[in-house]
């Protein structure tokens, strides 16, 4: 007789959500041919080592098991990282955090504010295009110091229109401000890989994007094409955006920066 409790149910309740937790992650990362790859691979380990007892099989497949999943894990090591970045943002984890000093919301100085709005702006107008980042609580340092060029500068419109420039070296990459200072420009960043996105946007969007994909950055975007202006924060988009309106998002937003 199978003896079938609660704590068995619970056992499969986490199971499977592990495995559809897992199957979103791989999907949006587009390899679910891996995600299919892996659970046939578990079925014969399971098969071989539990059901047949295949000893000498049974233990080559533990051993590749083990070894494995620290493949995987550096394999997906982005999206783990959103992942528990996702779990830790959480509303309910908010008693947690601020425990340990997190989700303290910070005073922005509109002085910080206001020569990125006008840049932008002004920008805009010129069809010049532009990405700007402002980090957050995830810090962006391997972006910086592998692909960009230090600048570490105070925010100011006049710095921020010539960097993007269209004669300027620096124009086709990202800058990023940190800690409330012109940090680096001529940044590269990942790129989404979201089916979603509107085709009329262009790589810059995707950019945009996908910083906002793997952190909790503010990502602004001004559309060389069209001179539009958008804003990326938390894997989504806001577009055509007004002076008023990126001024209200970038308000509202950079306050939300966690600081320990």
């Amino acid at each position: 007789m199978i003896d079938f409790g609660l704590k068995d149910l619970v056992d499969i309740f986490l199971v499977t959500m592990i495995i559809y937790y897992s199957y979103r992650v791989m999907k949006e990362s587009r390899s679910i041919n891996v995600f299919v790859g892996i659970l046939v691979f578990i079925v014969i380990w399971l098969l071989v080592s539990q059901v047949v007892q295949m000893r000498l099989l049974g233990s080559i497949l533990d051993k590749l098991v083990s070894v494995g999943v620290i493949g995987l894990i550096v394999l997906f090591q982005s999206e783990i990282r959103k992942f528990l970045y996702n779990l830790g943002a959480h509303q309910r984890m908010e008693p947690l955090m601020k425990l340990f000093g997190g989700h303290k919301k910070e005073q922005v100085d509109r002085r910080l504010i206001m020569p990125i709005v006008s840049a932008c702006m002004n920008m805009a107008r010129d069809k010049e295009g532009a990405l700007i980042v402002i980090e957050r609580n995830v810090h962006l340092d391997d972006l910086t110091e592998t692909a960009g060029e230090l600048i570490d500068a105070s925010i100011s419109q006049r710095l921020i229109e010539n960097i993007f420039y269209k004669g300027s070296p620096l124009h086709d990459g990202a800058m990023i401000i940190s800690n409330k200072r012109i940090k680096a420009a001529g940044c590269v960043l990942p790129v989404s890989h979201k089916k979603d996105i509107p085709k009329e946007l262009g790589l810059r969007h995707r950019a945009g994007m996908g910083i906002s994909e793997d952190s909790d950055a503010i990502a602004i975007i001004v559309s060389e094409e069209t001179g539009r202006v958008s804003v990326a924060i938390n894997g989504e988009f806001r577009l055509r955006l007004s002076f008023e309106d990126l001024e209200s998002v970038l308000t509202n937003e950079w306050a939300k920066q966690l600081t320990s």
